[in-house]
């Protein structure tokens, strides 16, 4: 035999391991922003202090759309825009 040879693996578990090769470690892939769909709503979940919860939840029904429009307001992108009648239902006033 001549020794200047790659000795082969013998057992089956060794063949086995001889065809695997460690796999590089991968950067984690970014994750993919949806598309942006104008006026779309994302659900969150969001921890606020009960008293300004009382506040937007004692205008009744709208009280999610008055948030939003707070917190557009704050952030200095808008939020004067009216609720029409249409807009309003269970989902918002939850």
């Amino acid at each position: 035999m001549n020794s200047d040879r790659t000795r082969r693996p013998t057992s089956a578990r060794d063949k086995a391991e001889a065809l695997f090769k460690p796999a590089a470690p991968k950067a984690p892939k970014p994750a993919d922003r949806r598309p942006s769909i104008p006026g779309a709503k994302e659900l969150v979940s969001l921890r606020i202090d009960r008293s300004v919860l009382d506040h937007f939840q004692s205008g009744g029904p709208g009280w999610q759309d008055r948030i939003n429009n707070a917190l557009r307001q704050a952030a200095g992108i808008g939020g004067d825009e009216a609720v029409t009648p249409d807009e309003l239902n269970s989902s918002n006033d939850g």
